[in-house]
């Protein structure tokens, strides 16, 4: 059994995962960004009988007193599920908006994350677990600010991955497609807090027509939380887990064929 540490643990895929792991007999660690996330989540874990094996604490990765009690903990396994997103035209976009997004994904995990991978690498094992995205393999329309936080995070994971190997130190991201937690509908709704029809070039319904397109074809998260349940303590999961897995070719096409477009072109395919 290991001790997992969660961040972001108390909504969405982060909750699922902190409950199924504790099922298997797995110490979690769920971190919650608001104190009111914690009441919810102990209904969950009194209901499931788990109060021994999950311990909730304050944990907004941007707030430096949160951050030092969370590193008074030795895990096993560190999950960066934390994460948060803005919506609408990058070409428009409020660079702060741009900046927020980066911060929370990209510069807090990464810092949150380096005492942990010292206390691994000084114990010589341990594993570290970026929460991805499709989105970090893929680019959609008005999705630029979260896109650009997923593929950095997927630089830093690759980049930590070859550099901790010697010390006995894994790296893995996983890399969820559109689930429906609410996640997705919250980012996509960010726009409106800046955007003005009379100053934007971009046309409103454009936007709204895009994201209704993503939103109406979201999964169940259930099949999400059971494959971090099973990967996250394995010893030796794949570096890159995606699901549903349909997505893997996706994204690997989507790939290839940004090697086939002219700057004149836009990749419109869906497959």
């Amino acid at each position: 059994m290991k001790t997992i540490m969660i961040t972001g643990a108390g909504s969405g895929l982060g909750k699922g995962t902190a409950i199924g792991l504790a099922k298997k007999g797995h110490k979690i660690i769920a971190g919650v960004h608001v104190w009111e996330q914690k009441s919810k989540l102990l209904e969950e874990i009194k209901a499931n009988k788990l109060q021994d094996n999950i311990e909730i604490i304050k944990l907004d990765i941007l707030n430096d007193l949160d951050c030092m009690n969370a590193s008074k903990y030795e895990i096993d396994i560190l999950v960066n599920n934390a994460g948060m997103g803005h919506s609408g035209p990058v070409g428009e976009m409020p660079v702060d908006f741009l900046r927020e997004v980066m911060e929370t994904n990209v510069f807090s995990t990464l810092e949150f994350s380096q005492p942990f991978i010292k206390q691994m690498v000084e114990r010589g094992t341990g594993k570290v677990v970026f929460v991805s995205s499709i989105a970090g393999l893929t680019t959609s329309p008005f999705l630029g600010a979260y896109n650009a936080s997923k593929h950095a995070l997927e630089s830093v994971a690759q980049s930590l991955r070859d550099e901790l190997h010697e010390f006995g130190v894994h790296v893995a991201t996983i890399n969820p497609g559109p689930f429906e937690t609410g996640f997705n509908d919250r980012m996509y709704e960010t726009f409106e807090q800046w955007y003005d029809e009379d100053f934007y070039f971009t046309d409103k319904e454009t936007i709204v027509k895009a994201s209704k397109e993503l939103l109406d074809n979201q999964f169940d998260p259930q099949q999400m939380i059971d494959e971090m349940v099973d990967v996250i303590p394995k010893d030796n999961q794949a570096f890159r887990t995606i699901v549903p897995k349909d997505f893997i070719e996706q994204c690997k096409s989507y790939q290839k064929r940004q090697y086939e477009l002219k700057c004149n072109e836009i990749d419109d395919s869906k497959s």
